[in-house]
């Protein structure tokens, strides 16, 4: 199966990707739990569940000196509401963490939801008071729970503050009169108060529909009622003291400001109030108030502030959300890098051994592979490099063979005209006719090898021109016959041309004569006497086939391969009995090829050898050349 380098880079990436993902799903999780729970806040169910838990703890501080043990009712409260509720004293140290209950240990949010204080929370007592408004009949916890006027709960409540005992007495009390409103055929019901107070539910009227209403009497109400006892709603003794040091601390500074006051009784608690109740100054109002708080603080727990959030909240800009964060982000750079370091070594090591390999040809070395595995794009590059590396090798042996070639082809005839010259010279040959006919023959050789190098280099710079015209290829392998037939008679050799007819083409006459020839030269040399060489043109498609056909000695089948390369012979000592340099057919294969045609041969020894000019009738690009 193909491993492709962009699939591998595709599935890296996606690896990268999908940590980075995870990691951000971890990180989303925690900080969105607080924004969802921020806007849970938002509703009123659940504001309703914060007041309950700020009345609650508000009724803690007012009935406990300290916060020793709110731990317990701090939890139980988490555990009913699902928040997470944290209270701490004003300089930060936390006195109960529902979350650390838990083993967790998140930081706290900035800004704390509400602050307890149960020394400010009964001064609305007075103002109450002031602007004449029954206080005492409301019913305790229909303020207490919802988290307002708390002062009636305790400081202006009688029962606030009420020791076992003395809830043991008022619940006899209470039995008591309800038992005797029973009596006379009114509804009565004993309930139980915040803080353990008994208070009695007792039918007071009708609605005109005949519905029974129901109340909440107290001794300022039902005075003269029989069934009422005195002892029912009287002042707890905890109230009565912190009452009589609220009056006392209120009289002295008012009596200090020179403000004028009056002491009145209520459900029998004393009241403080201004003569003129229409002129309130804020003296007045600062005396009672500082009063309160200073009468309270030695019963009361002291300032707490509330925070209130998620059970599991995270914060992500806090400094352990910053930590977890950056921890998150190190262990996926961490991954990342570890993948990066593996996979790209894999593909670096062989991008290395082919610039190893690259390096090591320049400096000479035309034999430097690299080791190929797999099927990816490296690895075909890897192919293609020692593809170019073995071609550059071949080329290379190439081009130092036909150095060889042509030096040697060259020395033979320089060395027998040198040779001659310098016998005539020294008087050792006369220099008679024969001799001049011998040297023109072995400079005619060197000139032949010049001019088919010369084509040789033209060919290989693209520079081979050739001049079409129309001509009959029947009258041009008869001409070729003509000119070889001497030679062929010399050798024993029967030469014929088949041409039945006109052959019609657009080709380069002189080139196309010169490469038929070299292989009708070839066939004649090649087959021994009493042989016969048949020149043949034929129609084949849309172009002709110019054949030169022998029963010689024919070639080997690994020969053929490399029988049109430069210098090559099929006898490699280089005899010189049948001539030639090695150089016609790389030229026929030149001069073919510039006319948009093939060659190709085929043979079996001592069977002869068939060799194929394929021509088109005319050549792309004929039509411009004309």
């Amino acid at each position: 199966m193909r491993r492709s380098v962009l699939v591998r880079f595709l599935g890296l990436s996606l690896a990268v990707a999908l940590g980075a993902v995870i990691a951000t799903a971890v990180i989303a999780t925690y900080s969105t739990s607080e924004k969802l729970q921020g806007e849970l806040d938002a509703n009123t169910s659940q504001l309703q569940v914060d007041g309950d838990i700020y009345g609650r703890l508000t009724e803690y501080a007012a009935d406990h000196a300290t916060w020793a043990g709110v731990d317990k009712l701090v939890r139980s409260m988490a555990d009913e509401s699902g928040r997470r509720i944290a209270l701490t004293e004003t300089d930060g140290t936390v006195i109960a963490d529902s979350a650390r209950m838990l083993g967790a240990g998140p930081e706290l949010p900035s800004v704390p939801a509400a602050t307890i204080n149960a020394k400010q929370q009964g001064n609305g007592m007075f103002v109450s008071a002031v602007s004449k408004l029954d206080v005492v009949e409301a019913p305790p916890w229909k303020t207490a729970r919802a988290g307002v006027a708390i002062g009636s709960r305790y400081g202006g409540s009688q029962e606030w503050g009420l020791t076992d005992e003395e809830k043991r007495q008022r619940d006899a009390l209470a039995d008591k009169a309800a038992a005797c409103w029973q009596a006379q055929d009114k509804k009565a019901t004993v309930v139980t108060g915040v803080g353990g107070a008994p208070q009695v539910s007792v039918e007071i009227g009708e609605t005109a529909d005949g519905t029974t209403v129901m109340g909440y009497p107290k001794a300022t109400t039902l005075q003269s009622d029989p069934c009422l006892p005195a002892g029912l709603y009287a002042p707890s003794a905890k109230a009565k003291k912190v009452n009589d040091d609220e009056v006392r601390r209120a009289t002295d500074c008012l009596d200090a400001a020179g403000e004028k006051y009056d002491l009145s009784q209520v459900a029998g608690l004393q009241v403080v109030t201004p003569v003129d109740k229409t002129a309130l100054t804020n003296t007045f109002t600062d005396c009672v108030a500082t009063a309160r708080t200073e009468a309270f603080a030695p019963y009361v727990a002291p300032e707490a502030r509330l925070y209130l959030g998620a059970k599991n909240s995270f914060n992500v800009f806090s400094g352990e959300g910053l930590a977890r964060t950056a921890a998150t982000a190190l262990g996926v750079l961490l991954i990342a890098a570890l993948v990066m370091v593996f996979a790209g070594r894999r593909l670096v090591r062989p991008i290395l051994a082919l610039t190893g390999a690259a390096q090591r040809m320049t400096n000479g070395d035309h034999a430097a592979r690299v080791p190929v595995t797999g099927r990816d794009e490296v690895a075909r590059l890897g192919h293609a490099f020692n593809a170019m590396a073995e071609s550059i090798q071949h080329h290379d042996h190439q081009r130092k063979a036909m150095v060889s070639d042509v030096a040697h082809e060259l020395r033979t005839p320089l060395a027998n005209i040198k040779g001659y010259l310098v016998a005539s010279e020294d008087g050792v040959v006369p220099l008679d006719r024969e001799l001049v006919t011998s040297l023109l023959e072995e400079a005619g050789l060197l000139e032949r090898l010049v001019v088919d190098l010369q084509d040789l280099a033209l060919a290989d710079a693209g520079k081979l021109r050739v001049h079409p015209e129309l001509r009959d290829l029947s009258d041009l392998a008869q001409q070729v016959v003509a000119a070889h037939r001497p030679a062929a008679e010399a050798a024993g050799v029967a030469l014929i041309a088949e041409a039945p007819g006109p052959a019609p083409a657009v080709v380069d006459h002189a080139r196309i004569r010169q490469a038929l020839g070299n292989l009708v030269s070839n066939a004649i040399r090649f087959t021994a006497a009493e042989g016969k060489v048949v020149v043949g043109v034929r129609r084949v498609g849309d172009g002709y086939n110019l054949t030169v056909v022998d029963n010689g000695t024919g070639i080997a089948a690994e020969h053929l391969p490399h029988l049109f390369d430069r210098f090559y012979r099929v006898e490699h000592s280089r005899s010189r009995t049948t001539g030639g340099s090695g150089l016609g057919l790389a030229i026929t294969k030149h001069l073919v090829e510039a006319h948009d045609g093939t060659i190709t041969v085929t043979s079996r020894p001592s069977h002869g050898s068939t060799f194929t000019i394929h021509l088109p009738s005319r050549p792309p690009g004929a039509a411009d050349r004309l």
